[in-house]
Order: C-alpha cells, then structure tokens, then sequence
C-alpha cells in the first residue's frame, strides 16, 4: 500500500494567513450551524495563525458543548501543573439520552459469556480521537479546533447518520504541560512577517522542550504502565469505553511529508492479531483518499512498528481495538523552510484535519466489521502452557502492591491465593502473594506484561524489546502451568500499612527492604534525628525476642526521648515497619555503639540539567526524589554547575546525555573533597573518558564486515547494533552499601544503550556483575551480548575523601522499573560510607 505522490507541499513563497479560511481545512459539501462559533470567531485568530494554548482550546470545547447537544465535556484527570485534561463525547443528542445504556452494552463486546446476544448491526461504534501526546508536536492539537467545529455545526443526512452511529471520543489535548510550554515558546517568537530560516529562535525551544510532560516524561510510553497523571486519568475512561479505533496524531522531522499505519510489518507484536493489521490497512485506504483529495504527500508500511505495547497506537491492538498512528511532517513553528519547501503551520494541521475525518468515514464504513473485530478477539481463550502467574512474597509488600495496581490499571482480574503454593521450586504464601490467571479476556495483554521473549522477527526496533513487569518490580513470580488455588477476587487494593513494635527511648529499628524505606528515613533526618546503617548483620531484642536484622538495618538513635507518634505516621504512610528496642547489647552480631553503624547524612542533591542531558533521565531522577520520596532536587544546568560553589551538595548527579561542556576539573575536586558523584549511562562513560574514575569503556562493536553487501541492508545492519531495551541478569552482593535491601543473589536490568565496562580487577568495588548468560528477556545482538557478560553493572571508586558510583544502566527507567530505583537511592543514603575505612569515611 506504498504510495508517495509526486506533489509534496503546495505553497507560495508569498504566503499569507489571509489566504487561509476555514474552507482550507473543513468539507464544503455541507452548511454549517451559524448558533456554533468557528474558532476563528471565537479565539480571535485563524486556526494556525498561532498556536492555540490548551486554555484556549478548552474554551473553545467548553462553548462547543455550550451550544451543541452533540457535545458533553467531562474532566478525567488533572496535570502536576494542575492544568485539566478533558474528554470530549460527541454524539446524537439520541445517543447522549442512552448513553450508559450504550456503553454498557459495548462493554458486553469484550465478555465472551455476553457478547454473543449483541445486535451488533444496532450498536453505534466507538471512536477515540488522541492528539498531541507530545505537546511540540501541535498541528494535532491545533487540528481538533477544526474537527471539533465540523462535528458540532455541520449539517446533512451524512452527518446525522455518522452522529447517530457513532460515539466520537475527543481528547483534545493529550499533555496540557508540554503543550502551554511550546505554545506560549512559538508565540513569543513568531514575527509578523513569518520567518522561515531555520535558525530562527522559533524553531529552536529550550530545555526540556515542550515533548514532555512537567516531569520530563515521555507520555507515549507510558499507556500501559501509567505513572503519570495523564495516563492513569485517561487509560481509566480508555477502558471505560473500550473504542473500537483509537487515532494518535503525532508530528515527525520537517523534511518529511505523511506517515499512517500500517507500519512495518515485520515489527508487529506477535501477540497481535493479523486480522488487526489487515483493518488498519483497510482504514489506511480512507486515509490515502482524503490525502489524495488535496494533495498531499504520504507514506506507509515503513519506519514505524507496533512492537511496545506501551504506546498509544500499540496498547488499542492488545485490547481487541485498532490503535493508528499518524505522523505529520511538523513546521516546528509557523513557516518553516524544509527540503521539501516551504512548509506551513496551517500546511499540517490541514493534513491531521483530513487524518481525522477519514477516520471517521472509515467508522462508519467498517462500523460492523470492527465492532465483530472487538467481539472475536476477546472470544478467543488463552491456549498457553501457562495457566497462571503467581507473584508475590518477598520482604517488599509496596512493589507486589504497586504490581497489582498496574495490573488493575489494565482491567486484568487479580486474585489472592487460596492457599500457600509451591511453584518452580518457589513458596508463596497465601496471605502476601496473588494469581493472576490467563483464562480471563486480558489473556494476551497479560502475556506480555509477563512473557521473556527472546526470538524476534526482526532486529530493528523503534522503541523497547523487553517490559516484563516481575522484573520491573524485582518481585518473586512464577509461571503455573497447572491449575492454582485462587482465592478471593481482588476488587479495593489496601496499601500496605506499616506498625510500630513496641516503644523506647533508646534506638528504633526498621529495614531497608521497603520500598518507601528511604522516604522515611529522609523524614527522620530532615526532623533532626540520628539515623546509623549497619553493614553487617545482627540479632536484636524485639519484645523480648530475638530478631534478625539484615545489612542496611538502619537504626535510629533516640537519645532519651521516644518518637513514637512521629514512627506511627510513618509506619502508615510509608509501609515500614519500625522495631523498639530497650537496650544497646545484642544477642549476637554487632551491638548499637559499634563502628560498623555508619551515621548517615542527609542528602543535598544536585542534578546536572539543560542543555545536552538526557531529559527523559533527569526528570525520572527528579520524579523519583520529588514525587517519591520527598527529597528537594536542585537542578541546575552545566554552565550554572561550572561557576557555582559545589560544596553546599553532598552528591552530584549525571543522568545520560553529553557533559562535554562541564569542567571536569571542578567536578573532580567535588569529590576529591568529599562530595559522592553518580553518574549514569553517558554520564558514567563521560566520567571514565575524563580520567576523573579509573575505569575503561569498552570500545563499542560494529556490524563491519569484509563480506560486500547491497547498500539498501545498511540501516538494517547498523540498527541491529542497537540495544533498544533489553532486560539482563546480574550477580548482586547484598554485603555492598549500594545493594543494601536487596536479599536475593540475583537482579535484572534494563539497558538501552552500549556502554559497557571493563573489569576493575579490585574484588570489591563491583557490587553488580552481569551474569554469563545474561540476557532475559528482548532483542541483544550476539557482539553487544558477549561484552555484556561477566563485566560491571555498578562500580564504586574512591577519589580523595569523596567516593564515585558509576552505573552502566539507568535505574530509574521511565518510573515503572521499581525494582532498580534503589539502587539509585542508596547512592544517595549510603555512598558516602562505601571503602571509608573504619568510620566509613565520615568527617
């Protein structure tokens, strides 16, 4: 279904916006209401003169609903920045009178035991329209002024008829954050008489840019396992309404033209269905019809995949719907030159208008066939060897809480165990581990969520290979293959609250397996109390028993007084358990005044931001402590970093990106003084290049070869190199303060780059190896693999009086991987004390 048009952009050299009505973008085949305002009556400016601000734009919906019974308009969510995110319901007013009733009976579509009494040739379809995920991506958001227009005011039989067979969902502003910020950037710097040159400052937004969401995230990965606000707000009404089409407009680099799906066909999940690929296909012939109609360029079956169902033109395909992803070369601004020409703002936004309205013809044309589509796909049972996962256990009640969240997050039915199961050599109790079986509609979700594929079809991937949730989470899990004793269905999923164990005014225990465990401990030691970690093993009297404490026991010192009331706010607040003890003198191991507690100091971060860092990293790193665990953050960039005093930090952080631009030198006598420096991924191989750690990157492989091969397989070739993300296992010792709270001898990694170290030869600073047969779960080429095996994850160095932790990975990967963040978090709390000799290098 290739296709490219020889005519690319149609645009005079001459262009004004007084060239553009609103017969530029709408169908003319109709009359319009003349009660519902265009945009440009209401805004005061014509769609694509400037960028709409999602203040605006939700005026504008607001009024729309106003005066339109096709129109209601519910809040699902609200930003960080406290900016509302809206969900437009377009439909008869017929419809609207039933409209529970309607949405009752589309959900039956995915319950095989209902679905078969529905009429489906009586059941509207439901659609949802997505726009801007990326908030600099605009003529999406800009778009839906004029879409919105169209389906409130048009008039005619066709229209009636696609109102009253249709439920129209529009989202009109998918990250309100992101796009104010690139919004109000383009309008500052728009001139009158439109600039074109690329070297205008409008083409160039700052740091982060208005892609991502307030704490930098990339809200297009995050459907499936929704940290952010924006996506637990909209993946609730998502499943609330199960649409059988989901569009997501997009924008991609200016010198391109116009990209819908299908996409590769190579990259297509295999968990999803071919009749799926076939549907989008079909939809994508109404698509290349309204680009057709003007004049526009496309193109399809290339660049993009539908592998990560994580994404919002992926996740749709896992449940039964067909997601489409649409991708408008973007003007970045108002008028920009491009190898194709000139390209407008009104240029694209008219595209993403035809997307849009093909879309919807394509509804209404296959309206059957894809309410059948829905219906078959949750007909069909799981026939996998798997019959159940089990999870659960551990010392860690938080992350199995938080994994059953994200599970329910999805519509999939978790159960507590009936009894205690033992499950590949495993043991489960029933009171902290759960079953989720795979004979539930969710079936194929699931399996993704849990599978450890290794065997692609193809090597080239356009975003992760690997997201098996047991790992994320680092929580004990096993696959059943027979049936397992299920216990009750949970529906309200209790936060595990911690309890205080006894009282004393001498010391208090609480250990650090939790996951809020440093969150506590921040509290404490911003409230004034002496907080010591134990790097070696004890027994305590608990209650007049004797209890086992494990590395990384911190313990609080009480100094005659009790701190009970504060310890049982916590203990709620953070699950952590907290244990009196009445006496210094244990039973065995080492007693309360021994050298081997360290003292711990309270953290004063900075994090090295701006231009050249990796904005995705540093603001998973500023979510974590902020969000998380409520540690200020001080980011600064690079420049700022080069000519401010360092001393007031304890620990400077680099996430990845390029520091080519910092001082090495201030950097080293920060440590030399005392200061912990972290640094990850491309932070990590700076430090190393720099000399300021002893430590060697091993030179990254090629695909280079002497054998001749046709020029069209080079992006293939060089591609395969990439570890695009990808799940490792790596030997942990948990004697190691970076590794404190960890119990088990094993812990898997995400990587999505190629960097890896070469040993140290020092038998102690290596507190992460990769195994020897590391890979666990997605794509590694054989080269990247074998220099992964056996070298360091984690390095820890000393320099003067201060120390230097190096990870190869990143931690923190788009919030959802729990499992690793404490690693991160231990550089903070314990890397001063790691090689310091007796008092462990305190002052």
């Amino acid at each position: 279904m290739k296709k490219i048009l020889l005519l690319f952009f149609i645009f005079a050299n001459s262009y004004v916006f007084g060239q553009v009505t609103d017969s530029y973008y709408l169908p003319q085949n109709v009359t319009y209401d003349s009660r519902i305002p265009t945009p440009k009556q209401f805004l005061g400016y014509q769609v694509g003169e400037q960028h709409v601000t999602p203040y605006e734009q939700y005026a504008y919906m607001r009024e729309l609903a106003r005066l339109s019974d096709r129109f209601k308009v519910e809040v699902y969510g609200k930003t960080f920045e406290n900016r509302e995110l809206l969900l437009l319901t377009v439909t008869s007013p017929k419809n609207h009178a039933q409209i529970e009733q309607i949405k009752a009976d589309h959900q039956k579509l995915v319950n095989p035991s209902q679905s078969g009494s529905l009429d489906i040739k009586k059941m509207p379809i439901v659609v949802w329209m997505g726009y801007s995920v990326h908030g600099n991506e605009a003529s999406g958001t800009n778009s839906n002024l004029m879409s919105a227009y169209y389906l409130a005011a048009a008039q005619g039989a066709s229209v009636d008829s696609l109102l009253n067979e249709a439920i129209i969902l529009i989202d009109p502003c998918i990250n309100a954050d992101g796009g104010n910020r690139f919004a109000t950037w383009v309008n500052i710097n728009r001139s009158t008489n439109l600039v074109s040159d690329i070297n205008s400052r409008e083409f160039g937004e700052t740091w982060p840019g208005g892609r991502t969401n307030h704490y930098w995230f990339d809200l297009n990965r995050d459907w499936l396992y929704q940290q952010m606000p924006e996506s637990k707000g909209r993946l609730v009404k998502f499943y609330e309404w199960r649409p059988n089409i989901l569009t997501d407009h997009h924008e991609m680099g200016s010198a391109s033209t116009f990209f819908f799906q299908p996409g590769i066909p190579a990259r297509t999940h295999p968990l999803t269905p071919k009749r799926n690929i076939e549907l989008t296909a079909k939809i994508g012939k109404f698509h290349a019809a309204g680009l057709d109609k003007i004049n526009s360029a496309y193109y399809t079956q290339e660049n993009y995949d539908d592998f990560y169902y994580g994404k919002g033109s992926t996740l749709p395909d896992v449940n039964g719907s067909i997601g489409i992803l649409f991708e408008q070369a973007s003007s970045r601004g108002h008028l920009q030159e491009t190898a194709n020409g000139l390209l407008s703002f009104p240029f694209t936004i008219r595209n993403q208008v035809s997307a849009t309205m093909s879309t919807l013809k394509a509804a209404r044309a296959m309206r059957v066939e894809l309410l059948e589509h829905m219906r078959s796909f949750y007909k069909e049972s799981s026939t996998d060897a798997v019959k159940a996962y089990v999870f659960g256990g551990g010392k860690d009640a938080i992350k199995t809480w938080e994994m059953v969240n994200m599970l329910k997050r999805n519509q999939i039915d978790v159960y507590k165990l009936g009894k205690d199961e033992t499950i590949e050599g495993q043991s489960f109790d029933k009171n902290t581990s759960y079953a989720v079986p795979m004979n539930q509609p969710q079936h194929r979700l699931i399996k993704s969520m849990f599978e450890k594929r290794t065997k692609f079809e193809d090597s080239l991937f356009y975003d992760i290979s690997a997201w098996s949730l047991q790992y994320c989470m680092n929580t004990p899990t096993a696959e059943a293959k027979g049936a397992v004793s299920l216990g009750e269905k949970v529906s309200v999923n209790e936060f595990p609250k911690g309890k205080v164990i006894g009282n004393s005014t001498y010391a208090y225990f609480f250990e650090w397996n939790s996951y809020y465990a440093p969150r506590a401990a921040y509290e404490l030691l911003k409230k004034g109390y002496t907080l010591k970690v134990a790097v070696e093993p004890l027994t305590a009297l608990i209650g007049g028993k004797e209890q086992k404490f494990d590395y990384g026991t911190i313990q609080i010192v009480c100094n005659g007084n009790d701190p009970i009331e504060l310890l049982k706010t916590l203990a709620e607040r953070d699950g952590v358990d907290f244990y009196a003890t009445p006496t210094g003198l244990t039973p065995n191991g080492i007693d309360l005044g021994s050298e081997k507690f360290r003292r711990l100091k309270q953290p004063k971060v900075l994090m090295l931001a701006g231009p050249g860092v990796n904005a995705n990293d540093a603001g998973e790193i500023w979510h974590l402590l902020d969000q998380r665990i409520n540690i200020p953050l001080t980011a600064a960039d690079i420049e700022t970093a080069n000519r401010v005093n360092l001393d007031k930090y304890t620990h400077i952080v680099l996430a990845g990106g390029n520091y080519n631009n910092l001082s090495d030198e201030k950097i080293k006598r920060f440590v030399q003084g005392g200061g912990v420096l972290v640094a990850m991924t491309e932070g990590a191989e700076w430090t190393a290049n720099k000399k300021i750690v002893s430590v060697t990157i091993k030179a990254k492989p090629t695909n280079d070869s002497n054998e001749k091969r046709p020029y069209s397989l080079q992006e293939k070739y060089n591609g395969a190199m990439e570890t695009a993300g990808t799940i490792f296992e790596a030997k942990i010792d948990p004697t190691h303060p970076i590794c404190f709270g960890y119990t088990q001898d094993k812990l898997a990694l995400f990587k999505d780059n190629n960097i890896f170290f070469e040993d140290t030869k020092n038998p102690y600073n290596t507190p992460l190896i990769f195994t020897n047969n590391p890979l666990i779960a997605g794509y590694v080429h054989p080269k990247n693999e074998a220099l992964i095996k056996n070298s360091p994850a984690v390095i820890t160095q000393n320099l003067g009086t201060g120390r230097i932790i190096l990870m190869s990975e990143n931690p923190n990967f788009r919030a959802f991987w729990y499992g690793t963040n404490k690693l991160f978090l231990n550089s903070l709390f314990f890397g001063h004390i790691i090689g310091g000799g007796r008092f462990g290098g305190e002052e």
